[in-house]
């Protein structure tokens, strides 16, 4: 072995070993995704989780991987698999025992993540492996606001059917409502308007939900809420 590719294979285990103990945060190429005795078990779990890559994480959960292995975020494969809404994935990590609940350092749980991003499917599967409604990110806010805020219907209609109440409030006051009209989400609006939800309900400012459609200039919004 000459002496720059010795050099080069011992950057290249020094790097593996910096992305081990980073939480395997940013990583990006299919190469690192190949299971790799530089990394262990869990850290592998966590690369394929994050790249999405199920044969990986099938397979070193079979290995014995640790479901619940966290990244420096505090992240679980199941948080990740969430994120993006990768259903199958998700699933192989539940069946293998991953905590549904388990949520990461910002207090963000799975069920958050999938209602961010409005992957109903998923929503209602971790609805029925147990996945709590009411845990409330660093910032106070349940996985009702997350969909509200981004306009997912779906994903809100599944929160209500497993119990959320339409008319609960938050931080500030601030009820479901209220965000999606904030944001301009009609369709969200005229979903939690169906179900009860009360449009002259007011937060800490004495503001309504029309009032704050009619302050973001979302007209169409505010027409829904008119009297």
């Amino acid at each position: 072995m000459t002496a720059d590719r010795s050099f080069v294979m011992r950057l290249r285990r020094a790097a593996l070993c910096v992305l081990a103990m980073s939480g395997i945060v940013g990583v990006a190429g299919g190469a690192v995704a190949q299971e790799s005795p530089h990394l262990s078990l869990n850290a592998q779990l966590l690369v394929g989780a994050r790249q999405n890559d199920l044969e990986l994480v099938n397979r070193v959960l079979a290995k014995g991987a640790a479901p619940n292995s966290r990244n420096r975020l505090g992240k679980t494969a199941l948080l990740l698999a969430a994120e993006k809404g990768n259903l199958a994935l998700a699933q192989s990590l539940l069946d293998a025992g991953a905590d549904v609940n388990l949520a990461s350092l910002e207090g963000v749980t799975p069920l958050m993540a999938a209602c961010y991003g409005g992957h109903t499917d998923l929503v209602r599967r971790l609805l029925a492996k147990g996945a709590l409604t009411d845990p409330l990110d660093r910032m106070h806010k349940p996985a009702i606001i997350y969909a509200a805020g981004q306009g997912h219907a779906d994903a809100i209609e599944a929160l209500l059917d497993a119990g959320v109440d339409v008319n609960a409030v938050y931080e500030n006051q601030l009820s479901a409502l209220m965000w999606a009209a904030g944001q301009g989400h009609a369709n969200v609006v005229a979903r939690l308007m169906q179900r009860g939800a009360r449009v002259d309900a007011r937060d800490n400012r004495g503001l309504s939900a029309r009032d704050m459609a009619l302050r973001e200039g979302h007209s169409a919004t505010a027409a829904l809420l008119s009297p």
